[in-house]
């Protein structure tokens, strides 16, 4: 670790990570198929005999973050169990299955003129990943960006160094067993906050993109320090709504479960909307399904009456990502009230509408503009591994280049290549 030494000597550290990884991107750029494939299945392989020594560290980890406070949803973050590097690995040799993007062609046409252009898939070069309290997303975001033929640095949180190191280590080995550079997957050695610096500045360069994945702070230093483009992962001010055509058993499952499975995912719901028109009978059963499943409420002037055990919900309250145990919730007239309350609270991250109504889905689909919209489907499906992508980076809430689930083909460009038989533009 370098926390104890001068910016000036971490300014040096991090040029050269960026020289590096621009080097071990080039020879990415032309790697087969079968290498890239092989390096991920050697890191699995790496990762399921490391289980042990991932588990050490992370308990390590855990043990200096103990006494601190911590929200239940970040220590869940956190904590690596057998099960989950179970789960890593398998997600490695389920994305060395994937289709290999690089060298994809998009489209292709002939002009009038004989020419013939081709739009073709390209790696984007080097990827900037700064992560919190995820360990897992050292693998997923190394073996994505591996896939994609582009080489990664990854700047963990302090508090899951450890755990990334030996993650981190795995992935090495994979790549040398496969005879890749062993820099094409980098992870910063060191948790000053001076590195995350140099990374937004570029590196001379050698950074092409940004991914922040991380708490509301984060992400908002990355946006306005970044001088490279930043694939912006905002928080998941995730909503639910209730149409007066929904199905009430349906609705008591799918709420309970986009709140309560995992609240400190980003796709955990923070926001109930309940339509007016059936609060007589839809509101009490939804909320005591919350209740027993353990959840706080805190509701609007109607929620009180129903519920009177509820809080007084706040402004700041539909503004909030709570990753906890606690759900905002209000009514709402009809689908005009809630495209109306979500349109101004949204972190455009993911909405949900419950309904059997197909005019009601067709304008929550039109009228709402988030990067993930379910219909009848708990929130908690906001992921690139439930959407068939194998792991993911983060969910880009922006709307350049990439939006939502941050997989393979997100991590591409593409160039274009055009034939011709010798002619010439008069």
């Amino acid at each position: 670790m370098l926390d104890k030494v001068s910016t000036t000597e971490i300014d040096k550290v991090m040029a050269e990570i960026g020289r590096n990884a621009k080097a071990a991107a080039r020879q990415l750029a032309i790697a087969s198929t079968e290498v890239k494939n092989r390096a991920l299945h050697a890191m699995a392989d790496a990762i399921v005999a490391s289980s042990a020594r991932i588990l050490a560290a992370n308990a390590d980890d855990l043990k200096q973050v103990e006494g601190k406070g911590l929200l239940p949803s970040f220590l869940d973050r956190l904590t690596l169990t057998e099960k989950g590097i179970s789960g890593m690995a398998q997600a490695l040799r389920e994305i060395a299955e994937f289709k290999d993007p690089v060298g994809e062609v998009i489209a292709a046409w002939d002009r009038p003129n004989g020419l013939n252009i081709e739009r073709v898939r390209t790696p984007l070069g080097v990827i900037g990943v700064i992560y919190e309290s995820r360990p897992n997303v050292t693998a997923d975001a190394g073996a994505l960006c591996l896939k994609a033929g582009n080489a990664v640095i990854l700047r963990g949180g302090s508090d899951s160094a450890q755990s990334s190191q030996a993650i981190h280590d795995c992935l090495v080995a994979g790549l040398k067993a496969a005879g890749l550079p062993e820099h094409a997957i980098q992870i910063v050695p060191t948790t000053d906050r001076a590195a995350v610096g140099a990374m937004l500045s570029g590196l001379d360069g050698a950074i092409d993109v940004i991914v922040p994945r991380g708490g509301k702070s984060l992400v908002a230093r990355v946006q306005n320090e970044a001088r490279v483009p930043v694939f912006a992962h905002l928080e998941g001010l995730c909503h639910i709504y209730v149409d007066a055509s929904a199905d009430l058993e349906m609705a008591k499952k799918i709420v309970v479960n986009a709140k309560m499975r995992r609240t400190g995912v980003c796709g955990a719901a923070e926001t109930l909307l309940v339509d007016k028109a059936v609060a007589g009978t839809h509101l009490v059963p939804l909320l005591e399904a919350l209740k027993d499943a353990g959840c706080e409420i805190r509701g609007s002037a109607e929620v009180l009456l129903a519920c009177p055990t509820a809080a007084a919900a706040t402004e700041e309250d539909w503004l909030t990502e709570y990753l906890d145990a606690v759900i905002s919730v209000a009514v709402v007239d009809g689908i005009d009230g809630a495209i109306r309350h979500i349109n101004t609270y949204s972190s455009s991250h993911t909405e949900a509408v419950i309904a059997e109504d197909p005019v009601v889905v067709a304008r929550f689909f039109n009228e709402i503009d988030s990067a993930i919209l379910l219909h009848n489907a708990s929130t908690q499906f906001a992921d690139g591994g439930e959407f068939g992508m194998g792991g993911e980076i983060g969910i880009s809430t922006g709307k350049m280049h990439a939006r939502g689930p941050v997989g393979v083909e997100q991590l591409t460009s593409f160039k274009y290549r055009v034939h011709g038989t010798g002619q010439i533009r008069p």
